[in-house]
């Protein structure tokens, strides 16, 4: 449980909020019982005991929101809790100092005409009623998948670089061969990008597969690749299986969790690539080039190669 979530525990606890009936966006182990739980972030989903990855009904008492630190993320959630709720409910939003909540919450205060505040564990619980102020206009637009880019492009806050190509994955996909065939993978896919170039340079392969443990990540892909080769998956690939073995499969791996690098989180997509590869097939990743990749690139592939080094990012092939 984050120390935001035990701030909000505690303003149960204590009796400064009263317990009804709730929903919890960005959910983690709720507060108290009976309560519809919100995690599109599959990790953290397959934790709760009953959740769902996106709520679609509202007439709800009381919103928990657990804050990100993401502003745009924030602000979406804010206006979908809002949304959510019934007339004279009250949204409750819960974050970490460290993540801006204070700003966030002045924000809030700004647009809905004052919050009520508690501060513990380095964290800080903001509430407010629905009454007559709604979300500004932007904040309800950053809800829904929206265009980006040059336009062409469906995304949403909350999908990593979800509102512009990112340069690891455009150097990664100026480096990516027209040669790929048969069943290829894109491990993390995001939002597309990477997916959507390889059905349209590589006339040989037969299907692909976008995999992503951020449902809404999910919902943006599915609806920028519209070729019928194409089919994606909702997954934690560090924890389930992979739909299938492929004969090549391109990655741009996170690496983050929370606030901190964490290469764990690499290189367990690195070992899942070798499990999920035919013998001879590719492995095309892009990563911050002072990750300590290499090791485990040497123990589970046959060869690899440097394609690519900018001191910013590295491009490597693997070989199964």
């Amino acid at each position: 449980m984050s120390q935001a979530t035990r701030a909000l525990a505690h303003a149960f606890d204590t009796g400064t909020l009263a317990a009804r009936r709730a929903f919890f966006l960005r959910a983690e182990e709720p507060p108290f019982a009976e309560i519809d739980a919100e995690q599109s972030f599959r990790p953290a989903f397959l934790r709760l005991k009953r959740a769902v990855p996106r709520l679609g009904t509202g007439g709800h008492e009381l919103g928990l929101i657990l804050l990100t630190k993401h502003k745009e993320e924030n602000f979406a959630n804010i206006a979908r809790g809002w949304d959510l709720l019934a007339p004279g409910g009250t949204l409750v939003c819960a974050g970490a100092n460290d993540d801006g909540a204070a700003s966030l919450e002045k924000h809030v205060g700004k647009a809905f005409g004052g919050v009520d505040t508690l501060s513990k564990f380095h964290s800080r619980v903001f509430w407010f009623a629905k009454a007559g102020r709604t979300p500004p206009d932007y904040w309800r637009q950053l809800a829904t998948l929206q265009p980006v880019g040059d336009g062409s492009w469906l995304s949403q806050p909350g999908v990593f670089s979800w509102d512009h190509i990112d340069d690891g994955s455009a150097l990664l996909a100026a480096l990516l061969p027209d040669d790929l065939a048969g069943h290829v993978a894109d491990f993390g896919c995001g939002w597309g990008f990477l997916t959507r170039h390889v059905l349209a340079t590589c006339p040989a392969v037969t299907k692909l597969d976008g995999i992503d443990a951020e449902h809404r990540a999910v919902e943006a892909s599915r609806a920028n690749v519209t070729d019928p080769r194409a089919s994606f998956h909702w997954l934690d690939l560090i924890n389930e299986a992979a739909p299938a073995t492929y004969d090549a499969i391109v990655c741009n791996p996170p690496f983050h969790a929370g606030r901190a690098a964490e290469p764990a989180l690499g290189q367990g997509f690195i070992a899942v690539a070798a499990r999920a590869l035919k013998p001879g097939g590719r492995f095309y990743m892009v990563s911050n080039r002072g990750l300590p990749y290499e090791p485990l690139l040497k123990a589970n592939f046959t060869s690899f190669e440097t394609l690519a080094d900018n001191n910013k990012f590295r491009v490597t092939l693997a070989r199964r």
